[in-house]
């Protein structure tokens, strides 16, 4: 197609629920725009994982080329463990497709999505689908899709259907005041009809005018020619341009219908797109330039820059980076520095994503997304950006991971093969992280919730043939002291020639909760020579990477270094670690040590009929209540401080207390101490861990 005009482009995600109809609806448009054989296959599933059970766990980016303009797709999970690719790919795309199953309705990730996208300021279109169902009823839905939705936005159709449930055939323009009715072999062909058909006409009559009068209130020389001489005056062409003008500016969301099973309706949503949907060049990004706040308009005169939107893992190609042009253009054999690594990248080939097999191209502009493979370094969310501009564009933050499991090769020999699958899978996936434990021989990965987590150790399973051994989920437990006390130790050593001497006074004391570690040098009169003192300042962090008490990260503790002595010959760098760490250990026995755990900071949304339910649960999980809220809408949001180990299983609980309706965000907030109780527990736990671990 060559060089296609940032005008002609859209970049559009497909946010939803799990089992919503996403990537069906893409299968169908891959089909009638791509040459995809028939719908059902799934065919962005690309992942064995995905293919498996039948489910999208990661962003999946395709380019359809339709009539003269491109179209990117981001097909997100609909899963709220994957709440880190919903996050990243609201802010990539310029058009938010909502899509709403006509049976279900408004389920907990459609509402959630919603409130991302209005929070980015994000355009929306509401797409129901499935409307080939039994039983669907379309003006109870878009009643109660506007009862949800209607925040200082209009929400309004802008196509009704031809039939409902069962009978569901065809689509009315309510703008054109065209009917199509589509052939029942899932072609996607349509015929247009000479006039609205009888069953299609109680909804058209209902939804029209609004549409009309809602369109015409965004348009102030349009609405004036609205009221001195009626409908009949405007042009549809004028009325879809002050649609695309409304819905830029988030003032009108389109409701648009399909049923992408039988590909009905998939040809009218592309238009709508096209027609509608934002483009490119109207979106600008914030971005620091150095200690100056700059904006980045969609203009290719302007020097390149770039957003990483997605890093694919292959085992055999290596990575593949997808990046968002944001302004600029590119060219195979440019360069371009990675921002926030710092890292010049050379750019090789340059392709743009298809469903089957991506497409080389020798150039790329705004609003393109190009794949580069074999990139040096490259974070999604990071800015890459030519030299003479090294801006770095201002992006929403990854929730934290927040539950974590041990993993074990099933072979010692696998252990680097394990570390190596591991980082190319965090490099996909920033809300996925790990770390090693060399002296237990365990790897602990951590994500967003157990789903996350499942599907990542799957990931490692079956796309990179490593076979791991999966212990229980791990909880982040910290060490501190309560009091201030004094220690001493002196490390002597005679073996024949040089010997070993370290002798240090120390005083441990308790920093308040979050201060981490601050270590002091008090030392007078040269008791101990300046060159050791950071060699005992290395044993005490030698030392507090194991409490006392359990064994875990001791934290928020400072300590002074005051007193000691040396030896001219046998003192060394090693002796005054060693008894600095001895001293240290001491001095924590005896300065009142606890256990501290992590508590997070949770919101949750619950129907209002659930509410007391709700804050039963929480407050049998050690929780703590910290307000309640009427959302409206019959629903509540209750904040509360909850430790994170009662967190584990909260999500079933939940679900099962809430029917489903309930759901929840949450973030670190502190540490705290635990109950004598909870310690002899967690204490307990501690030992049987190292006991199977022997």
């Amino acid at each position: 197609m060559g060089i296609i005009e940032s005008d002609k482009k859209r970049i559009v995600g497909l946010f939803g629920h799990h089992g919503c109809g996403k990537t069906t609806l893409m299968d169908a448009v891959l089909k009638n725009y791509s040459g995809a054989d028939r719908i059902g296959q799934r065919y962005l599933d690309s992942e064995e994982v995905e293919k498996d059970k039948g489910a999208t766990f990661s962003n999946h980016v395709v380019s359809v080329d339709y009539k003269d303009s491109r179209i990117y797709f981001f097909d997100t999970p609909g899963l709220s463990d994957f709440l880190g690719d919903i996050d990243v790919a609201v802010n990539a795309v310029d058009n938010v497709v909502l899509v709403v199953n006509a049976s279900s309705g408004i389920e907990v990730t459609t509402e959630r999505i919603w409130k991302i996208a209005r929070r980015n300021k994000k355009p929306i279109f509401i797409l129901i689908n499935q409307l080939d169902k039994e039983g669907v009823n379309f003006g109870a839905l878009v009643s109660s899709i506007k009862e949800f939705f209607e925040d200082g936005v209009k929400v309004v159709p802008l196509q009704t259907p031809i039939g409902e449930g069962l009978e569901f055939k065809g689509i009315v323009n309510l703008i054109t005041k065209e009917a199509f009715e589509y052939e029942s072999d899932q072609s996607g062909k349509d015929k247009k009809l000479d006039k609205i058909p009888e069953n299609a006409q109680k909804y058209y009559e209902e939804y029209h005018q609004e549409l009309i009068e809602d369109v015409v209130e965004t348009n102030e020389e349009m609405m004036e020619k609205y009221l001195e001489e009626g409908e009949e005056a405007l042009n549809p062409d004028n009325v879809f341009k002050a649609l695309h003008q409304a819905f830029e500016e988030d003032e009108v969301v389109p409701i648009i219908i399909t049923s992408a099973e039988k590909n009905i309706g998939i040809d009218r949503f592309m238009e709508m797109i096209k027609l509608v949907g934002m483009y490119p060049s109207e979106r600008t990004f914030k971005g620091k330039l150095g200690e100056n706040e700059i904006i980045v308009e969609g203009k290719e005169e302007e020097p390149f820059v770039g957003l990483v939107v997605k890093n694919a893992v292959d085992p055999f190609v290596g990575k593949l980076t997808y990046i968002r042009v944001l302004a600029g253009t590119i060219k195979a054999g440019d360069s371009f520095v990675e921002v926030q690594e710092d890292s010049n990248e050379k750019v090789s080939h340059i392709y743009v994503p298809k469903f089957d097999k991506n497409e080389e191209v020798s150039e790329a502009g705004v609003g393109d997304i190009i794949v580069v493979p074999k990139l040096k370094k490259s974070r999604i969310n990071d800015t890459v950006a030519h030299s003479s501009r090294l801006v770095k564009i201002d992006v929403p933050e990854f929730p934290e991971p927040m539950i974590s499991k041990s993993v074990k090769p099933t072979s010692k020999n696998e252990i680097d093969k394990v570390n190596n699958s591991l980082s190319k899978l965090q490099e996909s996936d920033p809300t996925f992280s790990w770390e090693f434990d060399p002296e237990t021989g365990e790897t602990i990965v951590s994500g967003l919730g157990t789903t996350h987590l499942e599907i990542m150790i799957e990931r490692l399973k079956k796309t990179f043939k490593v076979n791991v051994e999966v212990g229980k989920p791990k909880i982040a437990y910290r060490e501190t002291i309560r009091r201030k006390v004094v220690a001493e130790y002196k490390h002597k050593k005679q073996t024949g020639g040089h010997g070993q001497y370290g002798h240090v006074k120390i005083e441990l004391e308790p920093l308040p909760r979050g201060e981490g570690y601050e270590f002091v040098d008090k030392i007078v009169g040269g008791v101990i020579p300046k060159n050791f003192i950071p060699s005992v300042d290395k044993g005490i962090r030698e030392a507090m990477k194991k409490g006392v008490v359990a064994e875990y990260p001791v934290v928020d503790i400072k300590v002074t270094l005051f007193d000691g002595s040396y030896h001219d010959v046998d003192s060394s760098d090693i002796a005054f670690q060693i008894a600095a760490r001895q001293a240290f250990k001491d001095g924590m026995k005896n300065a009142n040590p606890v256990i501290l755990e992590p508590v997070m900071k949770v919101e949750v949304y619950t129907p209002t009929e659930y509410t007391g339910d709700v804050m039963g649960e929480i407050s049998s999980k050690r929780g703590r209540p910290m307000g309640m809220q009427s959302l409206g809408r019959g629903m509540d949001r209750i904040d509360a401080e909850i430790p994170l180990a009662e967190m584990l299983d909260f999500s079933p609980r939940l679900s099962s207390i809430t029917s489903g309706k309930g759901y929840f965000t949450m973030k670190f907030s502190t540490y705290q101490e635990v109950t004598p109780d909870i310690q002899q527990k967690i204490i307990q736990e501690r030992e049987r861990e190292k006991e199977e671990q022997e």
